[in-house]
Order: C-alpha cells, then structure tokens, then sequence
C-alpha cells in the first residue's frame, strides 16, 4: 500500500492507495478520528457490488451505519438529488458528530461532498473512489459540486475529504468505457506535468487495460501525487490549479450540448484535449508531432477525438457559460510540447476555435 499526503495544514489529508484495501477502511477512519455513526452514500450500480461488504467491515468495527442510495448517472448529479440527500440526513437524526463517506464515482463523490459541505454547515466526509476517473482526479483536491442544466459544477464548494481510500481492486468490476474514460484525465496529467509519465502510458497500454494491478496503482499514484502538488500549492484555483482544467472548457461544452451523460467526462475531455493542442500549434507552443503523439495515445486507449457537430455558436455559448471565464474572458489551458502548459486569456474565442473546428 502506497500512503501519500495531501499537504494543506489543518486539512491535510492522507490517500491510501493499493490492490484488495477496502478492508483496511476502519482503520483509515479511525486514523483520521472520524465519527463512528456514518452515511454511506452510493448509487444503484456500486450499491450491488460493494454496499453490503461496506457495511459489514463498518459495522463489524463498532460503525453506526446508514444507507443512502442515489440513482446512476451524471444527470442525477443536480440540486434535486442533493436535497434528497440532505432531507435522509435530517429524517435520521444526523448531526455535527457524524460522517459521510461517498462509495462511488464522480458523481457521487462530487454531490457526497457538497452535501458534507453543506449539512449543519459541514459534517466529515471521506472518498472511496471506485472509478479510475474518480481514484485518479474527482476524488483528491475537495471540489465538490452539483450541475446546473445551463452549465456543469457550476453549484459548489472547495471542502477537502479528511482521507481517500483507493482500492484499485475494484476496477475489475468497470466497464471498458468507463476505464477509457479515466485514462483521459491520467492522460492529461502527462501532457500537463510529465513528459516521462506520458512516454511510459505509451508504453503500457497493454498492462493497463488488462488491469496490471502494480501498473494501475502506479498509474493512481503518479496522478494524485501529480494533483496533490498542485492543490497544495493552489487549494481554490486562483492560479496554478487552472493547469488542471486541459481540456476540460471545451470538454464541458460537449457534456452540456450533448446532455449530461451521454458523453462521458473523459471522452469530453479527450476530445477537448486535442482541440486546444490544435491551438497550441496554432500558436507556435507545440509541433505537429505533439498532437500526432497526443492523439496516438488517445486512440490507444479506444477515447474519441472527432469533435461532435454542434454550431461553432452553440459552442461558444456553452463555454460562455463556463466557471473559467474571468472578467468575461475565456481562460484556455494550452500545453508546451508534451510536459508543459500555459494559461492564456482568449480575446477572441470565435478566431481561435474557429481555426481549429473547421
């Protein structure tokens, strides 16, 4: 089991990450002093494989444990599920000594942590990723958040976990689509930060997909150690942490347009990717080979990258819509090569997307 910290003074946290840790979950909790009475949150899916086995490690260890079962899919992810959530805490008498502990993806994790945000003014909460999109991203730096049908996130608060427990056993259970979808932010982080991570995905496609388990932990490892830097150095995104949004304006614009759900986050983002790295070669920061090697990669990993067919103003509405905007400017993410990035204020969004949609 590899442990990292998430350095934030009074609310670092750890991230245990290894294969077949799930077990070991009282511990973490008791090693963090969380409150014996919790709400396990889940969805419909993850409640079949994990819930009960959940419960009876808990309960087996003195827990007071509590069910709270959402139904699967981003487009549950909203303010009308988040108060459903909410009025079950209230009808079960939790209050500021309790817990939550979000047992699932991206969606459950994000909306588990607006509600732990929320409820009494804020109650503990913990991350069990069960998705590689999860374990690698959604789960470490503490955004949380609910979408709002005209934009995604955009409902939300920074409120850190006091752990994450990333059993990559658990994998085994995802479907392929989902795993690809993962791979795109891990990807990302190789594009962003570390030419030598990416290089080493290139050559680890096939251990990968077959579920390697030493390669999936270090995959998990690499990404989170990759984004608990940058979250210690930037906890709320007023600078730094916006390196992390590659790909994620257009990609978010995609998700909109299409109708949360229909196409995954990291299949957005994969796609999202490619258009700004077609940017940056616009723009002189990356080569031909850049983007041929971005896309390779992508491809490999059965993500899309032929961007959908909405209007160039469709698309520019949506992102007009985006949490990046400052000062009614686009903010774009822009990679240098392969291990480097930029950020650069876009005056002009319909020139430089323009360029590259058509």
């Amino acid at each position: 089991m590899v442990v990292l910290n998430v350095g934030l003074k009074e609310r670092s946290y750890p991230i245990w990450i290894g294969k077949g840790i799930l077990d070991q979950l009282p511990d973490m909790l008791a090693g963090v002093g969380f409150p014996s009475r919790v709400a396990v949150i889940t969805n419909a899916t993850v409640a079949g494989l994990y819930a009960d086995r959940v419960q009876q490690i808990l309960s087996r260890a003195g827990f007071l444990v509590h069910l709270i079962e959402i139904p699967d899919g981003e487009k549950y992810k909203n303010i009308e599920v988040f108060t459903q959530v909410i009025t079950s805490l209230i009808e079960q008498g939790f209050d500021r000594h309790s817990g939550l502990l979000a047992l699932g993806g991206g969606v459950v994790g994000d909306l588990t942590g607006y509600v732990a945000a929320s409820y009494l003014r804020g109650v503990p909460f913990v991350q069990l990723p069960t998705t590689l999109l999860s374990q690698v991203d959604s789960s470490v730096g503490g955004k949380t958040a609910v979408n709002h049908p005209l934009g995604k996130n955009l409902i939300g608060a920074f409120y850190q976990p006091k752990g994450v427990l990333i059993d990559v056993a658990t994998l085994q259970t995802l479907e392929a689509r989902e795993f690809a979808s993962g791979m795109a932010e891990v990807i990302k982080y190789g594009v962003i930060r570390d030419r030598r991570f990416f290089s080493w995905l290139d050559d680890s496609v096939d251990a990968l997909q077959n579920l390697d388990g030493s390669s999936l932990i270090h995959v998990v490892e690499k990404s989170c150690q990759i984004k608990a830097d940058i979250v210690e150095n930037d906890e709320k995104e007023s600078h730094l942490r916006a390196i992390l949004n590659f790909g994620h304006t257009f990609g978010h614009a995609i998700e909109n347009l299409s109708g949360y759900g229909e196409v995954k986050h990291g299949e957005a983002v994969s796609i999202g990717m490619l258009v700004a790295s077609r940017i940056s070669l616009k723009r002189g920061y990356c080569t031909r080979e850049d983007v041929a090697a971005l896309s390779g990669l992508l491809r490999k990993f059965k993500l899309p990258i032929a961007v959908p067919e909405f209007s160039l103003d469709d698309y520019l509405e949506a992102m007009g819509r985006d949490k990046k905007v400052t000062a009614g400017r686009l903010r774009l993410v822009l990679n240098v090569g392969i291990g480097d990035c930029c950020i650069e204020d876009e005056p002009d969004p319909r020139q430089a997307f323009g360029a590259v949609l058509h």
